[in-house]
């Protein structure tokens, strides 16, 4: 990835702190899938390509103790390492691992996939994976079975333009790629639970294309989500609310 996705670049620097603050951590089964699926150990080296702030590298940091992560934004790599100041950061991206060949034992990208998928991002990866070596993809997907979930869905999607995005399924084109073996998948639900100014305002104004907008725009839309947590019979009046998720979560051997 020789540039950034608009949408990332802009919205993630801007609101890395909501990016924090909004987002879900990832179940805990998604720690046996590492240790099942990815074979992760604690003597497992394992990069987390597209880190973030680091919600995920905190998970791999439970089950290995030799993680490195590589963000290329500057906000969102910096709140990591104040998060995480035991994982390595190095500055790099999806085109341009910072690592030698084949000097990795699992190469993980959470919620970070869709922005950088591509013939010479696989490539990429594989080459800094040992022969066997695990890749992982793994993306916190909203659950759009219940309603009001449908109906934030419907709020921003007018806002997304050309950001890619996991339903869309493009990040689906490089793959099977002739390094790996063939996606596996898993599946599993979760909810991320607190103040719906936390997991429903913060987390959509943490959203790539919304946190790209004019100021204006990002308080009408904050407007919007409150007015439907004060209105919808399942949210209102709650101090706390549950938001739904699936944890998609895919796995495939470096040949």
């Amino acid at each position: 990835m020789t540039s950034i996705h608009q949408s990332a670049s802009t919205g993630y620097q801007k609101n890395a702190d909501k990016y924090q603050s909004g987002r879900p951590d990832y179940a805990a089964a998604s720690l046996d899938w590492m240790r099942d699926a990815l074979a992760v150990g604690k003597n497992s080296k394992v990069v987390d390509l597209g880190a973030g702030t680091g919600k995920f590298t905190k998970r791999i940091c439970e089950v290995s103790d030799h993680v490195i992560a590589v963000e290329p934004v500057a906000a969102m790599r910096e709140t990591l390492q104040a998060n995480l100041p035991q994982v390595e950061t190095p500055e790099g991206n999806a085109l341009d691992i910072p690592l030698p060949d084949q000097s990795v034992d699992a190469l993980i990208c959470a919620q970070s996939f869709h922005w950088f998928a591509s013939d010479l991002a696989v490539n990429e990866m594989a080459r800094v994976l040992r022969p066997g070596g695990k890749l992982g993809l793994i993306w916190n997907v909203r659950d759009e079975n219940v309603d009001w979930v449908a109906a934030i869905t419907k709020l921003i999607t007018p806002y997304e333009g050309d950001a890619p995005r996991y339903y869309k399924g493009d990040w689906q084109k490089p793959l099977p790629s002739p390094h790996f073996s063939p996606l596996e998948k898993q599946s599993f639900m979760q909810s991320h639970d607190g103040p719906a100014e936390e997991v429903i305002v913060n987390r959509f104004l943490s959203v790539s294309f919304i946190a790209a907008q004019p100021e204006e725009v990002q308080a009408e839309i904050a407007e919007q989500l409150r007015q439907l947590t004060a209105t919808h019979d399942a949210l209102k009046g709650k101090e706390q609310v549950s938001f739904p998720y699936v944890t998609e979560a895919f796995s495939a051997t470096r040949l």
